[in-house]
């Protein structure tokens, strides 16, 4: 039997042979006594291609984020951010659980903030408001549909926040796909954040991991949160591993699977049951037509017809494409569901 085309996520993919064999003949050591040689490789090499001083790995990019956000604010101030941020709705009210963090969200058209609604989100200072002490900006933006913001406005947004004296913490977690779609190197969308999560479990096809980049001198305090939520990771080099080789054959070939994903919503185009997305990167939303349809009923249809994709609200699925999936599985996702809801 034919094996289903999962585009749920671009966190389904598996190791490669090459990348397990990198895993089994990494060099190692204890990464919370002393140190792992492969880890402080990896943090190294993720902070030269951010452009930060430093970066410290992770589990995971929640965990990353909520440490840069933990870095940049204090309990009783505000945390600008997009409304539908992956901080908003997907990192289980962390920022209020554990940083005591009020959101401070910014209604946009498409999931990019400007620097007119930056400016507009600040409250004139006052002993009866909260003040904010930091900026979340979300590139590529997952809700909006893997959207770019791209490095001139990037820049403007930076600018409105350091104006104010507001922090910025960047959450890359598809950092990659935003360069690769904008052509510009990963340092350049980085550029004037005082800290940077991405994550290698994404486009790069990694088994697990995030970095977060910062400043040198906020290494120490990074350390101390990541151990007080459980992230300290004893023969780390075996994850850090997966992603040094993924940076050095994954990364280079992610533009693939946005062409792939352009294919897959050109080939929906015309379907009359569901409307596709003209999408940037790598992601795909695609709208139910019929009052009749819905995630929940449409979903499993598709699964057992051989496609797996999310349900994304109310009258929305989400595909996604990645290196576990080439031109002709997309092409032959698109026939099923064309097919499969006619």
């Amino acid at each position: 039997m034919t094996a289903p085309v999962d585009l749920r996520s671009d966190t389904v993919t598996k190791p490669s042979a090459a990348m397990r064999q990198a895993m089994a003949e990494a060099e190692v050591g204890d990464d919370v006594l002393d140190g792992d040689p492969t880890t402080r490789r990896l943090e190294a090499r993720i902070a030269g291609l951010l452009g930060t001083e430093d970066a410290l790995f992770f589990p995971s990019g929640t965990q990353a984020n909520q440490t840069g956000i933990a870095l940049l604010t204090r309990p009783g101030t505000e945390l600008l951010l997009e409304a539908n941020a992956h901080l908003v709705h997907y990192e289980m009210a962390g920022l209020a659980a554990l940083w005591g963090v009020q959101i401070r969200p910014i209604a946009t058209p498409d999931g990019l903030v400007t620097p007119e609604l930056v400016r507009g989100a600040l409250r004139p200072a006052s002993p009866h408001v909260p003040r904010s002490s930091a900026l979340v900006v979300e590139n590529t933006h997952n809700a909006a549909g893997g959207r770019v913001l791209g490095p001139d406005a990037f820049d403007g947004v930076v600018q409105a926040a350091r104006a104010a004296g507001v922090g910025v913490h960047l959450d890359g977690a598809r950092l990659w796909n935003a360069a690769a779609a904008a052509q510009v190197p990963p340092a350049r969308l980085a550029r004037g954040a005082d800290t940077v999560m991405v994550s290698v479990s994404k486009g790069l096809g990694c088994p697990v991991g995030s970095c977060l980049g910062f400043p040198k001198d906020l290494r120490p305090r990074a350390w101390e949160i990541r151990k007080r939520l459980g992230g300290g990771m004893r023969q780390s080099g075996i994850l850090a591993a997966a992603a040094l080789y993924a940076l050095d054959h994954n990364l280079p070939r992610i533009g693939e699977d946005h062409a792939n994903a352009r294919r897959f919503a050109e080939l929906l185009s015309d379907c009359g049951t569901v409307r596709p997305w003209i999408p940037e990167t790598n992601i795909v939303m695609l709208d139910l037509v019929r009052e009749t349809d819905s995630p929940e009923t449409v979903t499993p249809r598709l699964a057992q017809a051989g496609v797996l994709v999310a349900p994304w609200g109310p009258r929305r699925l989400r595909a996604v494409t990645h290196l576990d999936v080439g031109r002709g599985e997309v092409e032959r996702a698109a026939r099923i569901i064309v097919e499969t809801l006619r």
